[in-house]
């Protein structure tokens, strides 16, 4: 542990991390009982995919820290749910090709990402209007240290 940090700031570190952790557990929760029936591996591969089209099926199982045979094999289940499709093959690897969502893939991540927004906006909604106020001041520093 570093000693030139406050303890006030190792305090307020502290909760903040709890309490992140039990958002992003009950958003996952939320998630847990859509209709797609996708497992939260699928869930974040089609996420990781949306973000970086045309990555290859190797680079996202070394981000997910998968084995090359197992991240195949998710593909393949994603691929045969219409969710997730192989782009052209590289010209200068035609080993490789990239991986895009589908229209289908892309509308069910919306949906997922729509039901955790939906979630998130009526237990906010069901704060004062202070302390609304307090977490809308509080995105500008929380976006910065997410930086």
């Amino acid at each position: 542990m570093t000693t030139d940090i406050s303890p006030q700031a190792i305090a307020l570190a502290d909760e903040l991390r709890t309490a992140l952790h039990h958002v992003f557990r009950r958003l996952r929760q939320e998630s847990d009982t859509d209709p797609s029936g996708l497992t939260l591996q699928q869930k974040m591969l089609i996420l990781t995919i949306s973000l970086q089209p045309g990555i290859g099926v190797a680079e996202l199982a070394r981000q997910e820290k998968l084995r090359g045979p197992t991240m195949s094999g998710h593909i393949k289940a994603l691929e045969a749910l219409n969710l997730v499709k192989r782009d052209a093959p590289d010209p200068d690897d035609r080993r490789r090709s990239g991986l895009l969502l589908t229209e289908h893939g892309t509308a069910v991540l919306e949906e997922l990402r729509a039901r955790r927004r939906d979630w998130l906006a009526r237990r906010l909604s069901l704060l004062p209007p202070e302390g609304a106020a307090a977490l809308r001041n509080a995105l500008v520093y929380l976006n910065e240290i997410g930086e």
